[in-house]
């Protein structure tokens, strides 16, 4: 089982399983979102994840422009999980809001073309300039 939480703990997110994938992201939106020159997102089967604690809303579109749904603590304001139109069977949850070191490594950098200049992706995933998303 993988946990997540927010900072102050009261919104958290449960996994029954491992996720379907794991990605880097360096669109601006993630740059936005987490504060840090990319986001690294967690996408689970819905049917794999329990959701408890209140969350507040925010709805963005994508460089595709594609709906995103953020949930984010009212608290603290962590974004912890969200929604998105281009995989609506999954719940995206932040990864660093697991606190498992071993936690899997992401698959796949997307967005590159806005990737900071000195931001180095790990070897051996591919980059990919764009994503539809």
């Amino acid at each position: 089982m993988h946990e997540a939480q927010c900072s102050c703990g009261g919104l958290r997110v449960k996994a029954v399983a491992d996720p379907k994938v794991v990605i880097m992201c360096h669109c601006t939106e993630c740059q936005r979102r987490t504060g840090a020159p990319f986001g690294v997102s967690a996408y689970f089967d819905q049917g794999d994840v329990e959701i408890s604690g209140n969350s507040t809303i925010y709805q963005r579109s994508s460089d595709a422009e594609r709906s995103i749904t953020g949930h984010f603590c009212p608290t603290c304001g962590t974004t912890v999980h969200w929604r998105a139109e281009f995989v609506p069977d999954f719940i995206g949850v932040a990864v660093g809001c697991f606190s498992e070191p071993d936690f899997p490594a992401p698959e796949r950098a997307v967005h590159v073309r806005r990737k900071h200049a000195w931001v180095t992706i790990p070897g051996g995933i591919p980059a990919i300039e764009t994503q539809g998303s």
